[in-house]
């Protein structure tokens, strides 16, 4: 086992500099925590929703009244550009919003005729769960896990990627502002070795992790292991089909958004842009003038689209990916060279004439780097975009009749038609193959941690 480092480290990826070191926390102190979530658990679970979802309406106005607060944490330790983390703070306010308001509809009990008098299904919370996030929106992610297990009646414990402590402070803050109950919200600044005693704690229910399918592979075995409930969001290299008949300016301003949207980083941002012969150059053409008007720079500027990537070890693998590619084969019109200065900065880069066996079709892209590539026709596309391990996201542009048609056929988790891949609480969201398994959000993701009880009673019909 590693040994276990002294700090949590965050740096500031403009420049490369420290900015914070927390000292995970020790077996003591962990201890008191886990404690503090089974306590907090009885009376919890035992409050009404609209006790529970007062709770949450009150964390939604302390972070939408605090945001200009809020924000510039995530601009300082990810680089995410000002203006979306203003706005991913409002999201994960929304998410808050949306499960305390209908999270008793979702859960409401539903009689099922049998031989019973009477039968029917409860679901009732399992107790504390733990929250496994990683740094590229980590506001919105943790609310995401958060919102709706607490709703259900679960307490959480949230470790968040050491490289955002300051966010995990946060949210854990806006809370306590709200006089959150002691233990039902709580926060495990932890160094990665120390996940799995935590994960195999018996006080632990269930597990949610979002991150890299490596990762996202050994948090599955060892919940596993010990016979735990896991939802799992992992990696994506989500394709986007662009047919003839698609309305080419608005793919190409939404591709534009999907992929530079936090640099990059995002598991369902349009990675593999499969564009149908006919319209390929012309939509290179404009494709390429959208990325070039696309201002890199300082993520606190109010005029910066593409911010720093979070660290230099992932702006390295990216510009592996693509190095490789170019050597076979792709071309590259824009970007692609690493810059000079200070900061983990990497511009913004076209790759067109990419195929499924270069890097940067197969692997997941995690950066500022579009991928076109060519297919003969409809289903050439479809054999394209299902040619992956991954399974998480996609979209679709054409009539909207036929791309309905073609959603049908995509193997994935969630496909758009003539629309930008999001994630909404109204809606779930997951993933299949090397992308993950279970679903958040919407009614389906609330259901992910609770105990589906059948009730049958007595005498038999």
């Amino acid at each position: 086992m590693s040994a276990i480092p002294e700090a949590l480290v965050a740096t500031d990826p403009t420049n490369g500099k420290i900015i914070s070191k927390t000292p995970p926390l020790d077996a003591l102190h962990l201890e008191q925590v886990m404690g503090q979530a089974v306590a907090a658990f009885p009376a919890w679970q035992e409050l009404t929703f609209a006790e529970r979802g007062d709770l949450l309406l009150a964390v939604a106005s302390y972070m939408r009244e605090n945001v200009e607060t809020l924000a510039p944490i995530m601009t300082l330790e990810m680089g995410k550009p000002i203006k979306e983390a203003r706005a991913e703070v409002n999201k994960a306010a929304l998410c808050a919003e949306h499960y305390a308001r209908h999270a008793e509809s979702y859960l409401a009990t539903e009689s099922i005729n049998s031989d019973a008098q009477h039968s029917y299904v409860q679901y009732q919370p399992l107790g504390a769960v733990l929250g496994i996030l990683p740094w590229n929106a980590p506001f919105w992610l943790a609310f995401r896990f958060c919102a709706p297990a607490l709703m259900a009646g679960n307490t959480c414990l949230m470790k968040h990627d050491p490289h955002v402590s300051g966010c995990a402070k946060a949210i854990i803050g806006a809370f306590d502002a709200v006089g959150a109950p002691p233990g039902v919200m709580q926060n495990l600044p932890l160094a990665n070795e120390q996940v799995e005693s935590v994960i195999r704690d018996r006080r632990v229910q269930a597990v949610s992790f979002t991150g890299s399918s490596l990762a996202g592979a050994k948090v599955a075995a060892v919940a596993a292991s010990e016979i735990k409930s896991a939802v799992l969001e992992l990696g994506g290299s989500d394709p986007c089909i662009v047919l003839a008949d698609a309305n080419i300016e608005a793919a190409v301003k939404t591709v534009t958004i999907s992929r530079m949207i936090n640099a990059g980083q995002s598991c369902i941002a349009a990675k593999r842009i499969i564009v149908e012969a006919p319209v390929y150059d012309r939509f290179v053409e404009l494709l390429r003038a959208s990325l070039a008007a696309l201002k890199m720079g300082n993520p606190a500027d109010e005029t910066t689209d593409v911010g720093p990537i979070a660290r230099d070890d992932l702006r390295q693998a990216l510009h592996r990916q693509v190095q490789e590619s170019v050597k076979k084969g792709a071309r590259c019109l824009l970007g692609g060279a690493l810059p000079e200065g200070d900061g983990y900065f990497y511009p913004v880069t076209l790759l067109v004439d990419v195929t499924n066996d270069m890097a940067a079709g197969c692997e997941e892209t995690f950066g500022p780097v579009a991928v076109v590539m060519k297919a003969d026709n409809d289903e050439h596309a479809l054999k394209i975009a299902n040619d992956s391990e991954f399974g998480l996201a996609g979209s679709v542009w054409t009539t909207s009749a036929r791309g309905e048609a073609i959603a049908r056929r995509m193997e994935l988790g969630q496909v758009s038609v003539n629309g930008i891949v999001k994630t909404d609480p109204r809606l779930p969201s997951g993933g299949i193959k090397r992308s993950g398994y279970g679903r958040e959000l919407g009614p389906h993701g609330i259901k992910e941690f609770v105990n589906a009880k059948q009730i049958w009673v007595g005498p038999a019909l």
